[in-house]
């Protein structure tokens, strides 16, 4: 597993992710070791393998289960207001995105997700859609833009990272803007965490 900062960015999602909604997240993972990288989180498999990160999605929604909040494992930046921020913004939609400076104008692998997204992916899931945002249009979507953290400009916190350039990252005394270019492909697990339901 990979670290950023001398911690493993699983840990340091699951401490984070932990921290923001005061439980453990639901662990995402295809690998056949995947039960051992955290004993202590309960892990899944996608229900439907092969589906990339919708998939991943789509787990976690029926798993958690809804509503959650999503954070891919390549994300080791993300922060307690961020997730707090996401969950919250579920009160008047059904999934609450940040928005980013990438391609989609949001970032769907750091997303908190409601009950109604079930359905949704399904039926994308089923027309062989499997972009991260081809169910949006069957839903509710709320993007934040004031989901960044003091001090780092709103890319930093939400773009998914090439690893190598994360660890480097954390070692500069001044964070700068994410270089669209190490963007990774989707991510192969996410972290999970069920939301209290009002």
């Amino acid at each position: 597993m990979e670290t950023v900062g001398g911690e493993r960015i699983l840990d340091r999602l699951a401490r984070v992710m932990t921290a923001a909604l005061g439980q453990p997240p639901l662990l995402v993972a295809n690998a056949p070791d995947a039960s051992e990288w955290r004993p202590d989180l309960r892990t899944v498999s996608d229900v439907r393998p092969g589906f990339g990160a919708l998939g991943g999605i789509y787990t976690a929604v029926i798993e958690a289960p809804a509503p959650v909040v999503c954070v891919a494992w390549d994300m080791p930046f993300v922060s307690e207001s961020l997730i707090q921020a996401l969950a919250e913004g579920l009160d008047g939609a059904d999934a609450v995105l940040p928005q980013s400076d990438g391609r989609r104008g949001v970032e769907p692998l750091c997303a908190a997700y409601g009950s109604a997204c079930r359905e949704a992916i399904a039926a994308s899931l089923a027309e062989d859609d499997l972009r991260a945002i081809g169910f949006h249009h069957r839903i509710r979507v709320g993007a934040r833009d004031d989901v960044t953290d003091r001090g780092r400009e709103p890319g930093d916190v939400i773009l998914r990272r090439d690893v190598t350039d994360a660890r480097e990252r954390i070692r500069r005394p001044r964070i700068s803007k994410i270089d669209q270019r190490q963007v990774v492909p989707s991510a192969a697990s996410a972290s999970a965490v069920r939301l209290p339901i009002p």
